[in-house]
């Protein structure tokens, strides 16, 4: 059973019949890597049936399916949930969609009821361009999106308003917990659950603050059994949870294993795990200056060589022009990259 399966079971129950789960974050998590700037979503607050056709109706799967595969699972996501009993009159608001070179930031509101509202902020994909900025979180403490995220948090967390739950996925998990420490203290307090999923951790000095200490109670980090990018930077809690598939696709959220209304939990594998230490030791070794000119220098190597999305490095040929790039790169870097790229290959191939 997958999320599609799970919205299909439980489409006839209100929240108030069922309560909200893990699920429920994810499927409103994976919903804003849609674009509905060519909707009326900014013109007021609207139930989810009425954007969502408005959504269909001007945008084909063909072309959104291009864009990514997170893209492609919200859109067929979507076209079941407008004609849903338990997610058709869910209001949407307070979107916003800022891209350009230095940027890629997305949020949107969904309040589930007059008790309840769920903040999503969207990650990346298989983009390049996406995990370019995923790295800069190891050396850039806030980068202009998480700027952006507190600044939401704070706009759309209410102190006389409804109990809220904060989520992404990929970048936009860490999007969740990063708004939630450095939000409002007073908002704080509105706040119930925040979920990464499988979204990086943190930099040594935000995970070892007060910040982090007082918002691990409400946390909740779930990752694949494969995972690559929630297991980036520093983190101490995981939801480890079963993947149909490994590696990058395992990053898909439509690949999480689902038995009746719960996620099937399992274990990190040995890969992951052994990966995890690997990028703990390279950023025990190196300063933030160093991290962001190796981080630039590789992915240098990945536009030089044209290399746009990761599933390109199921292609040898493709991995062999990346590996002979890293000249500039030092040894421990280059060792790391190395691991990444095999370990992408050999599971994506298998």
């Amino acid at each position: 059973m997958n999320i599609f399966d799970y919205v299909e079971k439980y489409g006839d129950k209100t929240f108030e019949e069922k309560e909200f789960t893990d699920i429920d974050n994810m499927i409103f998590s994976l919903l804003t890597y849609l674009d509905f700037t060519n909707t009326s979503i900014n013109e007021g607050k609207y139930y989810l049936e009425y954007i969502g056709k408005e959504y269909l109706k001007n945008n084909k799967y063909k072309e959104v399916s291009k864009i990514g595969v997170a893209q492609k699972d919200a859109y067929n996501l979507l076209k079941r949930m407008v004609q849903i009993k338990r997610y058709r009159k869910i209001t949407i608001s307070n979107y916003i969609y800022e891209i350009n070179k230095d940027i890629q930031f997305s949020a949107v509101t969904f309040d589930i009821n007059k008790d309840l509202r769920y903040i999503a902020f969207e990650g990346t994909d298989e983009k390049i361009s996406g995990w370019k900025e995923d790295c800069e979180l190891a050396h850039l403490f806030p980068i202009p999106a998480q700027e952006r995220a507190i600044s939401y948090v704070n706009k759309h967390v209410k102190l006389f308003g409804p109990k809220v739950i904060i989520g992404g996925h990929s970048k936009g998990g860490n999007l969740a917990l990063v708004s939630s420490m450095f939000m409002n203290f007073y908002k704080k307090f509105k706040v119930i659950k925040v979920y990464n999923n499988d979204g990086p951790g943190l930099r040594k000095k935000e995970f070892t603050s007060k910040k982090y200490k007082h918002l691990k109670k409400k946390y909740i980090h779930i990752v694949p059994d494969s995972s690559i990018i929630g297991i980036l930077l520093r983190n101490d809690q995981y939801k480890v949870v079963k993947s149909t598939k490994t590696n990058i696709y395992a990053h898909s959220m439509s690949t999480w294993v689902i038995e009746d209304d719960k996620l099937v939990e399992s274990e990190l594998s040995e890969k992951s795990k052994a990966l995890e230490q690997s990028i703990i030791s390279w950023l025990d070794k190196h300063t933030d200056e160093e991290r962001s000119k190796m981080t630039r220098n590789l992915f240098e190597v990945f536009e030089k060589e044209q290399i746009e999305e990761t599933l390109s490095l199921k292609n040898v040929k493709n991995i062999i022009k990346v590996i002979r790039g890293m000249r500039k790169i030092d040894q421990q870097t280059k060792e790391l990259a190395i691991e990444f790229i095999t370990y992408n290959y050999k599971n994506v191939n298998k």
